[in-house]
């Protein structure tokens, strides 16, 4: 390291956000990066440690102490080729995963790991700044074509790497522009857009063709795509949301998250009018679900302008501080607040929804909750059990149900397919060995959410990245993708 005394010499320092006031009244991204110099410094803090346990904490398994060590050096166009050898789009990994890299960083066993994430966020800010981020354009072309299925970052990072291989690619999509629920699904002021364009503009240069528009198995069927492509990679999402019979279910003005999200996305990127939008303006607003999409949901119902937001979560409220010697370098449950939780929602753990009240026209106004606890039977199996006499009400003009997905949604294309399906209703795919994500079918592959399930943007780069790598050996005999 260029540093070896680095951590022992200078404190950790990372991005900041614009004040609260000021972010909430638009969905521009409010973060603010560091300086250089600042960057230089947090660079130096990573050790020279003999196991480098960020390079398995990180899903793509990033060359973190290389990149740290060039920016230190103040090298950051070769920054820019090492970050780039591993992650096709560390401009949104940089600004939206939760960097588990960091939670097994060696100095978070004292909680001040290197600043990993706003490291490689600003090395590829950089990178395009100074037009370092240039097509890979394939010098010989296989005459293979290959259609993959879905645009979120599985898809888009199997595109590139089939097209950087010398493939035809056709990346199919079903909404109006690419980019899956990177595009429509996270709010702009966690992900400006305009990064995704950018990279389309790359990705289209590499020979990538899009269709968007085009729900495979509606608006071409399975059966097209079979005999017009040499490989197939379904690379679709987890879109099945998990939802709450309970009564009261039917009223207006309960949604689905992802429903409230994009109707507020696609207001915000001009893909509809404002008729369309699901708005919270003076309403109250009741999240349920205590993940990062329940999350986005406070992030957008406080830019709309909502009365109140509060959010419920079944499960207990987690430790503030976890035992280190218990779970480092693994991912910890512990305390974390948000930034859309920090711009002023209530926030209730270990509370079950009851019933959705009707204010008599068939909208809801309030909801019936419930406190619960959590203990272990003789079998040490958790069982949930209401606390008597704990029932409260809360006032709900807008619900949205965001308790997360349950599998990818089977039908038309994986109905017509007849592609064989996991116990959790996924699609069946192994990710080791010579078979590595091939499915029950001849030549289709798939990967990321609608392999693996509900998972993270950078699991899902990691699968397309692999998953390419499969494809291109399966069409060429032997591959030089990078797994």
């Amino acid at each position: 390291m260029g540093k070896v005394t680095g951590f022992k010499e200078i404190a950790r320092k990372d991005r900041s956000y614009a004040p609260v006031e000021t972010r909430v009244v638009n969905f521009k991204e409010f973060v603010i990066p560091l300086s250089d110099e600042d960057l230089r410094d947090q660079g130096a803090r990573c050790m020279d440690c003999g196991i480098p346990f960020c390079h398995n904490g990180c899903p793509v398994n990033n060359l973190i102490p290389d990149w740290n060590d060039l920016v230190y050096n103040n090298k950051w166009k070769e920054a820019v080729d090492v970050l780039h050898s591993t992650n096709n789009f560390p401009e949104v990994t940089g600004r939206i995963c939760p960097a588990p890299c960091q939670e097994s960083c060696t100095l978070n066993l004292t909680d001040e790991p290197v600043t990993i994430k706003s490291i490689e966020c600003a090395i590829v800010d950089k990178g395009f700044e100074n037009g370092w981020v240039k097509p890979e354009i394939a010098q010989i072309k296989t005459g293979k074509r290959v259609a993959v299925v879905g645009s979120g970052p599985a898809g888009m990072a199997a595109s590139q790497q089939l097209a950087r291989a010398g493939h035809e690619v056709v990346l199919f999509e079903k909404e109006p522009l690419v980019g899956g629920l990177m595009r429509f699904g996270i709010p702009d002021f966690k992900l400006d857009k305009s990064l995704l364009n950018r990279r389309m503009e790359q990705m289209a240069e590499e020979g990538v063709e899009f269709r968007t528009n085009v729900n495979v198995g509606v608006d071409i069927t399975t059966d097209e795509l079979l005999s017009e492509f040499d490989a197939i990679a379904l690379t679709g999402g987890s879109e099945k949301p998990r939802d709450l019979p309970i009564p009261g279910r039917e009223l207006n003005g309960i949604h689905f998250a992802m429903d409230y999200l994009k109707a507020n996305t696609k207001y915000i990127q001009g893909v509809h009018g404002k008729e369309n939008v699901i708005s919270a303006e003076g309403k109250h607003v009741v999240v349920i679900g205590g993940g990062d999409t329940g999350s986005d949901c406070i992030g957008t119902s406080t830019r709309n302008g909502a009365l109140s937001v509060t959010q419920l979560e079944i499960m207990p409220k987690p430790p503030e501080k976890e035992d280190k010697q218990l779970v480092w370098p693994e991912w910890p449950n512990k305390f974390r607040t948000s930034t859309s939780q920090e711009e002023g929602a209530v926030r209730k753990f270990s509370v079950s929804t009851k019933s959705f009240v009707d204010d008599g026209n068939g909208n809801v106004k309030a909801i019936i909750c419930v406190e619960v606890e959590w203990t272990k039977d003789d079998n040490g199996q958790w069982q949930l059990n209401e606390v008597e006499g704990s029932e409260f009400e809360l006032p709900a003009d807008i619900v949205t149900l965001a308790m997360g997905f349950v599998h990818p949604v089977h039908e038309n294309m994986l109905t017509d397919l007849g592609v064989e399906l996991d116990g959790r209703g996924n699609v069946k795919g192994d990710t080791e060995g010579r078979r590595a994500y091939y499915t029950s079918l001849d030549k289709v592959f798939a990967a990321g959410d609608m392999r693996r399930g509900q998972s993270l943007v950078v699991w899902a780069i990691r699968e397309g990245r692999q998953c390419a790598r499969s494809i291109d050996e399966y069409l060429m005999g032997r591959t030089v993708l990078p797994r």
